[in-house]
């Protein structure tokens, strides 16, 4: 592994039972990057990020995890990392300052009533220390969830939809959080749903039933799935969209706001599919795919590997 990269991982695979959640994944991060990790749910993200932290045993693979071997020494990972799990998993009954001095025990923080306090500081809970977490609106409760997973000052954060459920601002503020501190040192690795999120990261990967489909930064990743893309106004496109749908060429007929953006691998094919539906007062225009385009094309290509 070279001194910047903290994630250098080859072959990862989790199996349960007969089905496999994670099929053989290749992932490589570097110190102070904030890597995005996409996909629909059930397609491994956080079985993946689970084998990373060693809360769960690979089937098979190896690498490192901050220089530590994934395998053999999760234990030596654990202690590095700060984990932001979906769910706010905090006692609701205890106050912030209560919650983050219970997370500092728990990793045996040295000056543990400084780091709650630098952690309530760093985050902007000051003045609301003493309030339960039970009270917290989505956003703060999210603030409160990172100030615990910075605590132990770790060198790699990896947060599982951090922002499900949280307003706009909330949001952009938590992301505003996330750049200044990727800018200090640390190191993310986010699983999202959120296209203008998967913008934000310094690079992706795209996860579909265990399966890494696509990685790269987000003008790579659109540029790899050679889609062409038509964008449509006017009156009932849904019934458009339901006509062009299955047509040779037409990977893709989807609602944007008011428009409908066509897609296909097959440049030709797609201008034949179309042709007959350039009439008026349908205004068709070709566009540059978006990173929405490019993932709702890889979802459908890809094939549930928990079907029967």
């Amino acid at each position: 592994m070279t001194d910047n990269v903290v994630i250098d991982v080859h072959g990862m695979t989790k199996r349960f039972g007969d089905q496999t959640a994670v099929n053989g994944i290749d992932l490589q991060v570097r110190q102070g990057e904030v890597y995005g990790f996409l996909g629909p749910n059930g397609s491994g993200k956080t079985t993946f990020i689970r084998m990373l932290c060693g809360l769960l045993a690979a089937d098979a693979g190896e690498g490192t995890c901050l220089g530590f071997d994934v395998i053999k020494e999760s234990e030596y990972i654990k202690r590095q990392v700060g984990y932001m799990t979906q769910r706010f998993s905090f006692y609701e009954d205890m106050s912030i300052a209560e919650n983050l001095d219970f997370v500092a025990r728990m990793y045996d923080v040295q000056n543990r009533r400084e780091a709650v306090l630098e952690s309530i500081e760093r985050l902007g809970l000051a003045g609301r220390q003493k309030q339960l977490a039970g009270e917290l609106s989505g956003g703060w409760k999210q603030r409160l969830a990172l100030a615990a997973c910075l605590i132990h000052k770790p060198r790699l954060l990896l947060l599982d939809e951090p922002t499900a459920g949280v307003d706009p601002k909330a949001r952009r503020d938590f992301w505003e959080q996330i750049h200044k501190l990727a800018a200090q040192g640390l190191t993310f690795l986010i699983t999202t749903h959120y296209m203008d999120e998967a913008e934000r990261c310094d690079r992706l990967a795209y996860l579909s039933y265990g399966n890494l489909l696509t990685s790269g930064t987000a003008a790579e990743v659109i540029a790899g799935a050679q889609l062409t893309t038509w964008s449509v106004g006017g009156p009932e496109l849904q019934e458009v969209a339901r006509q062009l749908r299955g047509k040779p060429g037409v990977g893709q007929a989807v609602a944007f706001g008011t428009k409908l953006h066509v897609s296909g691998s097959d440049a030709h094919g797609l201008e034949q599919a179309i042709a007959p539906f350039r009439t008026e007062p349908y205004v068709w225009q070709q566009i540059s795919p978006g990173l929405e385009d490019v993932f709702i094309h890889l979802m459908g290509s890809s094939k549930d590997n928990f079907s029967i």
